[in-house]
């Protein structure tokens, strides 16, 4: 499928096309338009459901390598209309939340990702840490993106509200061998922080087919150092500095979110994470019709976070950590916790199963299973002052050992008078079952090394969701076609506890609800060149076992629970227009949702306790109307120029909540927070001849809003969200038949942006490639 985004200078041609997908066992390659869904034929298979005429988008392998300057897997979303990821460095782990026309970076569950059809997406919880597995591709091991928009398939969960994405990884035809090495470079400089985010990636990948067996396998191993990422603060202080106090210099003076001033004392997580990626495929044919699938992935990630004080003693010029200070002759206390450090150890392993046919007949029919499971996660901080803590002392350890999910599905495909006929029925059977156990412990001796200690909290419980879909895709004449469709739901959660002591204990009741998902969407080809299509859908995301059970409270930080919480019910609906203009598809795209029950973290300083207090409620209604422009075209003015871009309006408010920040009320027609009210993306491409070729994008979102009744119209500022316009470089030489070279430049106009963190800076990137 051609997407070659583009970045017009000024962003007013908007586009990526809208493409519906044909068959599910059908590739996005060779295109054929028939009433707004295109039929494609040859590369692998997308998990993404068959005749749905609703706006979908697709970027391939080979797009990537030439126009992104691809470090993570996630980039590759880079340019699609109306999405973001919340990537803060190369190789973020824990922070890099996918959001869509209507969700925020917030809400990691309300967009469902998948690699191969493995679910990625962590429905354990909800929010920043709950972020999808991106670490389980690497962009070498691409073949293809796609991504359906909105919740109007069937055979998806409630959780596909935003989008559906599906990874499809590269299973050759014939033996290939691929090796790659990347170096970038992030000066930062912010407050007093002047440094250099840098790091290595290399990458090899070899696979064959011979005879019935197919075989891929992909190593990835990725050394980065981050930019600072937290920051410790005080609020203005009217007090005079305590007994003893130490006279400080360094403090950055500054205004927080909500414009109030306030100091920054220095830096408390700068990351070095080390990852390694391991990933095999094999596959067999039992016969032309059916192929047998099985794939394994590793995962391993250990990361040091490390603080920085910008307070000098102002007598010695001494680093200060701790204790009572004076600045400007008014008195602080700093805490051991505001320059915390943190060592993580993770080892996650995927694996998915599938017996599949593709007789295009009137039967088809799938079975597949995956499992994702936490083999080590364990986090070590200390809670002992610097500098000592460099060197052991007290601290705290977080197991979340045994966690994880896993699905199975049944699916089939009818087709009663053939591939061509009337009606194709698609259907199936699931289940998802996902299981969260987070441990902490204290740590009395070396936080560093030392076993588990005294208990300081304790969270578990379980949920799974058991769905039965039915979709059938009708042609009621050439020139209109009807998709229908309903997708019925069992959800049930139990085992839910938390646990602060052995007399502190709280046990839930268990829950089993059900609900009812109609879909539903027409197209018609209202002339040769234009196709009219019309998709709305109900979708319900449940409850995460984290939101339902997951209380934690550490020195710095509080999150509270609810196991009441009702499940988030939302009605989606979009128009959409789409005009073929012969080298370039230009689409409009009206959408409308409405939310009921929204499932909302909402975190706030609470400067009596000296902490983030985070609280998951349901948020009564939210209202987002917006319009999507897109354009996508090869060869615009000249031949070799590729021009694509997008432009997104999304008016998105709260309409109801019986809830309330400060005071009742407070919430009501204010914006969703972090869904800016304007969004686009362009990228051009041109290829001066077979050797060189260059990519300049441009992205923009405007302002925006992190809590629910606007209270932080300052963005640019930690833990504020900021409008943002940044442009990206990439250039791209074939130096011989089996090897390129590339280099790249990202936030080229170095664009200082928030979310909640500062994003990166301009960054460097140089990369070898050797393709056989």
């Amino acid at each position: 499928m051609k997407f070659r985004l583009t970045p017009i200078a000024a962003s007013l041609l908007a586009a990526f096309s809208t493409y519906a997908l044909a068959e599910s066992e059908s590739p996005l390659q060779s295109q054929v338009k028939t009433l707004g869904t295109v039929t494609v034929t040859g590369g692998q298979p997308s998990s993404l459901p068959s005749q749905i005429p609703t706006t979908m988008e697709g970027v391939t392998g080979k797009q990537i390598e030439e126009t992104i300057n691809a470090t993570d897997s996630e980039d590759a979303l880079k340019y699609f209309p109306s999405l973001l990821v919340r990537k803060r460095y190369v190789a973020d782990y824990n922070h890099a939340v996918l959001s869509s026309r209507a969700s925020g970076t917030g809400n990691s569950a309300r967009s469902a990702v998948y690699a191969d059809g493995i679910l990625l997406s962590n429905y354990l919880g909800n929010g920043a840490t709950y972020a999808p597995r991106w670490g389980l591709v690497t962009p070498e091991e691409i073949d293809r993106v796609d991504v359906m928009y909105g919740p109007f398939s069937a055979a998806y969960s409630g959780n596909s509200v935003g989008a559906v994405v599906d990874y499809v990884t590269r299973m050759p035809t014939k033996l290939e061998a691929h090796a790659k090495v990347s170096y970038f470079s992030e000066p930062f400089d912010l407050y007093n922080s002047s440094t250099t985010a840098h790091g290595l990636q290399s990458s090899a990948s070899l696979g064959n087919k011979s005879g019935d067996w197919s075989w891929w396998f992909n190593a990835n191993h990725t050394d980065s150092h981050g930019q600072p990422l937290t920051f410790p603060t005080r609020a203005i202080s009217t007090t005079a500095p305590a007994a003893g106090a130490v006279a400080v210099n360094g403090a950055v003076a500054g205004l927080d979110r909500t414009n109030t001033p306030w100091w920054i004392l220095g830096t408390a997580t700068t990351y070095h994470t080390v990852q390694d990626h391991f990933k095999a495929k094999l596959a067999y044919d039992f016969s032309p019709t059916i192929r047998a699938s099985y794939t394994f992935g590793y995962w391993q990630n250990t990361s040091e976070g490390r603080p920085e004080s910008y307070l000098t003693n102002a007598l010695t010029g001494a680093p200060v950590y701790n204790g009572p200070i004076s600045i400007n002759g008014k008195g602080y206390t700093l805490a051991a916790s505001d320059f915390n450090l943190s060592n993580e150890s993770l080892q996650h392993m995927m694996h998915g199963l599938s017996v599949k046919s593709n007789t295009q007949a009137t039967w088809d029919w799938e079975v597949a299973a995956s499992m994702y499971s936490y083999g080590k996660d364990q986090l070590r901080t200390a809670t002992v002052a610097l500098p000592s803590a460099l060197s052991g002392g007290s601290g705290t350890i977080q197991d979340q050992d045994g966690t994880g999910w896993n699905t199975l599905a049944f699916k089939g495909t009818w087709r009663p008078q053939g591939i061509k006929g009337e009606h194709i029925i698609d259907f199936g059977l699931q289940q998802e079952s996902y299981q969260l156990h987070i441990l902490k412990s204290n740590i009395a001796g070396n936080w560093m090394n030392d076993d588990a200690g005294t208990l300081a909290n304790e969270v578990g419980g379980k949920t799974q969701l058991r769905s039965f879909y039915a979709q059938d895709r009708w042609t009621l004449s050439p020139k209109w076609q009807a998709v229908l469709g309903a997708r019925a739901e069992n959800w049930q959660a139990w085992n839910g506890f938390t646990r602060f002591s052995a007399t502190s204990n709280a046990t839930y009741a268990a829950r089993d609800e059900n609900f009812i998902s109609p879909k539903a969407a027409l197209s018609y080809q209202w002339a040769g060149d234009t196709v009219l299509k019309a998709s709305t859908g109900r979708a319900v995301r449940m409850p995460t076992v984290a939101e339902l059970y997951g209380a934690t409270s550490t020195t710095n930080s509080q999150f509270i629970n609810d196991p009441n919480l009702s499940p988030e019910k939302s009605w989606t609906t979009e128009l959409t227009v789409e005009k073929d203009l012969g080298n370039a598809l230009l689409r409009l795209t009206f959408f409308t949702e409405n939310v009921h029950d929204s499932l909302y973290s909402q975190t706030t300083f609470d400067p009596t306790a000296n902490k983030n207090i985070s609280r998951v409620q349901n948020v009564g209604r939210i209202q987002t109307n917006g319009v999507e422009l897109a354009f996508n075209g090869n060869d615009i003015f000249r031949k070799g120029l590729d021009l694509s871009g997008s432009i997104t309006y999304a008016d998105s408010r709260i309409k109801e909540n019986a809830g309330f920040v400060s005071v009742p009320g407070d919430t009501i027609d204010k914006y969703q927070p972090r869904v800016p009210v304007w969004r686009a993306t362009s990228l051009a491409t041109y290829r001066f001849n077979p050797q060189w070729m260059a990519s300049f994008g441009a992205r923009y979102s405007g302002n925006q809003y992190s809590t629910l009744n606007n209270s932080d119209p300052n963005g640019f500022a930690y833990q504020g969200a900021s409008k943002y316009f940044t442009t990206d470089l990439r250039v791209r030489y074939q130096i011989a038949k089996q090897w390129t070279a590339s280099f790249g430049i990202d936030n080229l106009n170095n664009y200082q942006y928030w979310n909640f963190h500062p994003y990166p800076q301009r960054t460097y990137v140089a990369e070898l490639k050797f393709d056989m």
